[in-house]
Parts: structure tokens; C-alpha cells; sequence
């Protein structure tokens, strides 16, 4: 793929950003290597090699779901300046 000056213009307005002639002219050499890169693992041989595999022989790490008691309502509301029965009441912060 050839970066050029419609692609650099295309990427610019994506990103929000207003770009010199310099950093333009940096850019589009550092794009051509990153995809002269990627060209090159697109050349590699991955004949029998699964399509997700990991260095590690890591399971699952996740924890069970466990209900556990929670803190006490009355305790935490206490504190709050305004509150009702279950909950505290704060200012509207939008209109």
C-alpha cells in the first residue's frame, strides 16, 4: 500500500490534528515502514499453527460469583448530610 498526500489528508482529519509539511513528510515514512512490516508477517508460513495460541499454559483465572455481605445501609447514611430512608439525596448537577 502507497501512503500519499489523500491518505495523510484522510488520517489528518480523523485524528483532529493539523499537521506541518515536516510532520507530514515524517509520517508518511513512518507509515510506509509500519506497513512494509506488516507486508512481511503477511509473508510468513502459518501452516498448522492453530489460529489463537499463547506462550503460557494459563487457564481461566477468573473467581466464582459469591454473594457477600455488603455494608451496612443505616451505617453509610448516617454520614450523608441530606438522605432519605434508602438512599442520599445530592444536587442536580444538570439542567
Amino acid at each position: 500500500m502507497h501512503v500519499d498526500n489523500t491518505l495523510l489528508a484522510y488520517l489528518e482529519d480523523l485524528s483532529c490534528l493539523a499537521l506541518s509539511d515536516d510532520e507530514k513528510g515524517r509520517l508518511k515514512g513512518d507509515l510506509e515502514k509500519i506497513i512494509g512490516y506488516m507486508a512481511q508477517l503477511g509473508e510468513l508460513d502459518t501452516e498448522g499453527v492453530p489460529e489463537r495460541s499463547l506462550p503460557f499454559n494459563n487457564v481461566n483465572a477468573f473467581r466464582e460469583d459469591e454473594v457477600v455481605a455488603s455494608f451496612d445501609r443505616e451505617l453509610i447514611l448516617k454520614n450523608a448530610p441530606v438522605r432519605n430512608d434508602e438512599m442520599i439525596i445530592a444536587p442536580k448537577t444538570i439542567e
